[in-house]
């Protein structure tokens, strides 16, 4: 993932920033004994996740050509080893 840039894009930070808010007041209402609280923080991670592939499809996220790269690993090719008399 190092030399694809997996997940280093404005898209992607500002979605997984949205969701973890989500998650953080989930989890504060969900310690609070707050169901409506709790879902409301569950509705903002879902949002996080939209936020993001909006921003994505508006050009913010990962090009496409580059989703594809492809590790190549040198071949070497040995002659034959053959024993002289």
């Amino acid at each position: 993932m190092a030399g694809s840039s997996h997940g280093h894009t404005p898209a992607a930070w500002t979605g997984v920033i949205i969701a973890f808010i989500g998650f953080c007041v989930a989890g504060a209402f969900m310690v609070m004994a707050q169901p409506l609280g709790f879902w409301a923080g569950m509705v903002i991670v879902v949002l996080g996740g939209v936020v993001g592939m909006i921003m994505r499809s508006m050009g913010l996220g990962q090009p496409k050509e580059s989703a594809q790269i492809t590790h190549l690993t040198p071949t070497t090719t040995r002659e034959p080893v053959t024993a002289e008399s």
